[in-house]
């Protein structure tokens, strides 16, 4: 197993693109706490209809310890919370996913001020907090990793005044929080997901899914599997010498000149 015993955060980790993180994470060997605003999974009418178990069920059923922490990455003393209660659980701490995120629909005459602020206080403040949090546990482990889940959405527009953007910035502060921590041996890398198959995609059409399916090459849409082996091997020894890099999983969606 290439995280045999080693411990994890994942964020968002209940539903969709955590979840299947921190599954794929707990089958190469890792003890994962789980931190969202429910326990239950969330279930789409896209993706996703028929989930029963939840994330810790399958983490336990992988043969590795899960800790699910009710978090709102929005809330400083909910997210030092996450961190405090993930040392007290298993002791140590060596990598985190910031996956949580959020999507709310409009353009800049449309989304309201307290919209703007909810997508980025999640998608972006909220990374920083549990990164600032957790850089003093992860520099102490010999395996450090801070993995950041950012977007296609990252390198374009058409996602929206406060989503795109905030990817965006997520990729920038990966990047900067690389060199401040490399010299404590910790890698930080983004992973960038085109279309993934979970609940978050309830917003758009079927139109709009056809259309998604259309422009990626590669023969069939994203699932939170994919994204999940990404995570593995940057949270593992293969990718110890890689930082600071933003890897797209997107079916080839960035690779045509449009």
């Amino acid at each position: 197993m290439k995280l045999e015993d080693r411990v994890a955060i994942v964020t968002g980790g209940s539903s969709g693109i955590g979840r299947g993180v921190a599954i794929e994470l707990a089958q190469e060997g890792a003890h994962v706490s789980i931190a969202d605003v429910q326990e239950e999974p969330k279930r789409g009418k896209y993706h996703d209809q028929d989930l029963v178990t939840t994330t810790g069920a399958e983490v336990d059923a992988a043969g590795r310890r899960s800790l699910f922490v009710r978090t709102d990455m929005g809330d400083n003393g909910a997210v030092s919370k996450l961190v405090e209660q993930t040392i007290s659980e298993f002791g140590r701490l060596d990598v985190i996913v910031n996956n949580a995120g959020i999507h709310i629909p409009g353009d800049s005459q449309s989304l309201s001020v307290a919209d703007w602020d909810r997508v980025v206080g999640v998608n972006l403040r909220g990374l920083f907090l549990l990164t600032k949090f957790a850089v003093p546990h992860l520099r102490r482990s010999p395996a450090g990793r801070i993995i950041n889940i950012a977007s296609v959405h990252a390198f374009h527009g058409g996602g929206g005044p406060a989503y795109a953007p905030a990817k965006a910035a997520v990729v920038n502060l990966t990047r900067d929080t690389a060199v401040e921590v490399a010299a404590d041996g910790v890698t930080v890398n983004a992973i960038c997901p085109g279309y993934i198959e979970t609940p978050i995609q309830d917003y758009l059409t079927e139109e709009e899914i056809k259309a998604a399916m259309e422009k990626t090459p590669l023969p069939r849409l994203g699932l939170p599997s994919d994204i999940g082996r990404a995570c593995v091997f940057f949270a593992s020894d293969d990718a110890e010498w890689i930082t600071g890099t933003a890897l797209p999983v997107d079916g080839g969606w960035l690779a045509p000149i449009v």
